[in-house]
């Protein structure tokens, strides 16, 4: 439907996307009454750090591909044993944060660490710097591009495979050839997924001691009278994030997926083999580097004797509270606030809608660091009440997670028929009984995915979390962040593990059983 929408509607579309883009229009505000920002620019310093950011997403970004592909390949295709077990093992590193990664790789590999207690090596390992952050960054985003290819694969025609071999072509060509072509959009999706986290990342680059322009400026904002400079990287972080955007874009609008016949067979899987033992060693690899690594670390410092200097899940039970809460609170409040902007892009198709549909996805390209300047700045300024309130930090999440929460909305809208709704109207139902029992129900489900996926990445935001809570206000990622700060890996632990297992379940049902949340994310 294209008829006009409701002012009322319109008005609060456009108030939901006007808050989301505040942190631009503060930077923009920022740099231009700044005296000489052009000046920031030209540091040799800032040149550097905008290198070695791209630096790092660029490997980052290719080492998930390289891992991501074949493992999904591997448990899609081939005769591989255990292949729905290894699919859930390879997957739930999503419920790793990619903090709580490199505090557990730090843990493990430092001085008087996990593995050099236990075993006697690691100590010497240099785990820190570039190395350190992509392995730990590599490990957080990874599954992202395995759970999209599997996902593609398990819906691709398998006869053109079929074909190929009948042709004489080998396992080899067949996936070079074939299988690998057809995978090209979800492999650019899953690779902007992963590029985007790493150019906005905070904690990794920061516990890693790697210099990059995320932590650049949130120690230019804590340290310096003059929050200018920051200002300054902040929008120069925008502005790369805005050119991975439009690159992908163009990429995408290139790339065709292979067609097929779309019949619906599942033909013998590949036979691996000598290699079937090779496989089988990588994959356990993987899941004990990316799982069971970090959770027996975790563990082990959790258990640990009394006498050791620690902490206990008991001391960080309000913490978790706290972290539910606001991780519940923002779900909410983004799943409202995504409605009325996915009803006039889905209801009311026309130029004004569709600016404001990308006026809301534009947040998505917004690191949390910069958000939370961007609040600090006008609550301190506009709403001095608010400022050091809950209020301010859930309106945070709100804005760095609200395109999470539109993409289950305007799915789920999408594939409801509006033709069920004015049948409804036309037995004399009114708006508000046509929502209750025909619309609701309907989108019920894409707006849970939605709100899921804001529940989990609101358990896992750090940056905005640390510029914006209020004093004595402490969450679970606070605490991680704390006490890696002084490396106290012991007392991080507790708060890190608890992190883990009250985000599993949900990721388990909302992502990795359920598969359709993160799906929604390939738009």
């Amino acid at each position: 439907m294209t008829r006009r929408p409701p002012v009322a509607l319109g008005l609060l579309g456009a108030l939901v996307v006007g808050a989301v883009s505040l942190p631009l229009v503060y930077l923009v505000v920022r740099v231009a009454g700044a005296s000489d920002p052009l000046a920031v620019l030209g540091r040799p310093r800032t040149l550097e750090l905008v290198l070695r950011t791209l630096g790092l997403t660029a490997a980052v970004t290719a080492a998930a591909v390289a891992i991501g592909v074949p493992a999904a390949w591997l448990v899609t295709r081939t005769d591989l044993p255990g292949r729905r077990l290894w699919t859930v093992l390879l997957a739930l590193p999503l419920v790793m944060p990619s903090y709580v990664l490199a505090l557990a790789l730090l843990a493990a590999f430092g001085g008087g660490g996990f593995l050099q207690e236990l075993a006697g090596i690691g100590g010497s390992v240099s785990i820190g710097g570039f190395g350190g952050a992509l392995a730990a960054l590599t490990l957080a985003t990874y599954p992202y591009v395995f759970l999209l290819s599997a996902a593609a694969l398990r819906r691709s025609d398998r006869s053109l495979d079929e074909a190929a071999r009948s042709l004489g072509h080998g396992s080899r060509q067949v996936f070079l050839r074939v299988t690998l072509p057809s995978l090209r959009p979800s492999i650019a999706a899953s690779a902007l997924l992963v590029a985007l986290y790493t150019i906005s990342d905070f904690g990794v680059v920061s516990l890693m001691r790697f210099d990059a322009l995320t932590r650049a400026i949130y120690s230019g904002y804590r340290s310096a009278f003059d929050r200018t400079p920051a200002a300054v990287l902040g929008l120069v972080l925008v502005a790369l994030t805005a050119a991975i955007l439009v690159a992908e874009a163009k990429a995408a609008g290139r790339s065709r997926a292979v067609g097929g016949t779309g019949e619906a067979r599942a033909p013998a899987p590949v036979a691996l083999g000598r290699l079937k033992a090779p496989a089988l060693a990588a994959c356990s690899a993987l899941a004990g580097v990316a799982l069971l690594l970090p959770t027996a670390v975790l563990l082990w410092w959790t258990v640990r004797p009394a006498g050791d200097r620690g902490g206990s899940l008991g001391d960080v039970v309000g913490p978790g509270l706290n972290t539910l809460g606001v991780a519940s609170a923002a779900a909410l409040a983004a799943t409202l606030a995504a409605l009325p902007v996915a009803v006039l892009v889905v209801r009311h198709a026309r130029p004004a809608t569709r600016l404001l549909d990308r006026g809301a996805y534009a947040a998505n390209a917004l690191p949390g660091v910069v958000v939370a300047l961007s609040l600090v700045f006008f609550a301190t300024r506009y709403l001095p009440a608010l400022y050091g309130t809950v209020a301010v930090l859930v309106g945070a999440y709100v804005v760095r997670f609200l395109p999470q929460a539109l993409s289950g909305a305007r799915t789920a809208l999408q594939r409801v028929d509006p033709a069920l709704e004015e049948a409804s109207r036309g037995l004399g139902h009114g708006p508000l009984r046509t929502l209750s029992s025909v619309t609701g129900p309907l989108v019920a489900p894409g707006l849970l995915a939605g709100a899921t996926l804001v529940f989990i990445s609101t358990m896992k935001e750090l940056p905005a979390t640390l510029l914006l809570r209020p004093i004595g206000f402490e969450t679970l990622p606070t605490e991680v962040w704390t006490a890696t700060g002084v490396s106290a890996y012991s007392e991080a632990a507790p708060a890190a593990l608890l992190l883990i297992v009250l985000a599993a379940p949900v990721v388990w049902l909302g992502v990795v059983r359920g598969g359709g949340g993160l799906t929604e994310l390939q738009r």
